[in-house]
């Protein structure tokens, strides 16, 4: 297995947190009281993932931008995001450096386990990213055998590539080549382009994204894993934040607001699930 090396997000120290940090430091959670008082809701994200997080020069933008929006409007407070590496978003969530997480957090039972979430927002059903002159050689998972698969590290394909191998070694075929770890997925895609790797796991969303900005160049395969979406990611003990989460994103929903800047952010709307997933 080969691992690009990447830097690891260090703990906040004293020296450099924020003066608001204050009003998170209370057992029972961070109220709406606390965020209206300190006129800003800070939030965790990876800037490299469009269209959710994205950089257009010194300004993030994307999907979760402008959703944050709408979330934070009855609050009478601005959104503000913290672009952090994504391997270090839960421990940074933890440690106080943001209130909640965006940028598109697909429901694993690991994170179930660590943070609490919102009901879902997005897809975040896994696809195959494929070289468009491999489209009629890689249709479905058994055809990756003695392949290169490429995958984020700490992505859900980097989870799912682990089931997937698994199955072609128990179908009796020899399972991956070798399987390639990347800082972020954009650097994924350039291996892919070069030809130093065969296929790239990500969300069905976001591989839409790719295909449209290079028009004939890849291909998707689909059905490489369950359905799936994302969710906000919050600390369990903030509960009331939860709270008022589901409240907005199910009123956005009725409305029709999430699905008008599904439409403008990735070109459809998306079939998001009432409720959080569970896993066996």
């Amino acid at each position: 297995m080969t691992t690009i090396s990447r830097r690891h997000l260090l703990a906040v120290s004293a020296a450099t947190a924020l003066p608001v940090l204050s009003r998170l430091a209370h057992a029972a959670g961070l109220s709406l009281a606390q965020i209206k008082a300190a006129g800003e809701l800070r939030i965790g994200c990876e800037a490299a993932y469009v269209p959710f997080t994205y950089r257009q020069g010194a300004e993030i933008v994307g999907y979760d931008v402008e959703l944050a929006g709408l979330l934070c409007k009855p609050l009478g407070v601005k959104p503000v995001f913290v672009d952090t590496a994504w391997s270090g978003v839960i421990p940074s969530l933890y440690t106080k450096k943001f209130d909640i997480v965006m940028s598109s957090m697909s429901y694993t039972k690991e994170r179930l386990e660590r943070v609490g979430f919102s009901i879902p927002y997005a897809e975040a059903s896994q696809a195959l990213l494929v070289r468009a002159g491999d489209a009629d050689k890689i249709k479905a998972v058994g055809d990756l055998n003695g392949r290169t698969l490429a995958v984020k590290l700490g992505s859900p394909g980097q989870i799912l590539q682990e089931k997937m191998n698994a199955a072609l070694k128990g179908g009796g075929g020899s399972g991956f080549k070798e399987l390639r770890t990347f800082d972020d997925h954009p650097s994924a895609y350039v291996a892919l382009a070069q030809g130093r790797v065969d296929g790239v796991l990500n969300t069905l969303a976001t591989l839409g994204m790719v295909l449209k900005d290079a028009p004939g160049k890849y291909a998707i395969v689909k059905g490489m894993g369950g359905d799936n979406w994302a969710g906000i990611a919050v600390r369990k003990e903030d509960t009331e934040i939860i709270a008022y989460l589901n409240e907005q994103l199910a009123a956005l929903k009725a409305s029709g607001a999430i699905y008008q800047l599904q439409e403008k952010w990735f070109g459809f709307r998306m079939q998001l699930a009432d409720n959080i997933p569970t896993f066996g």
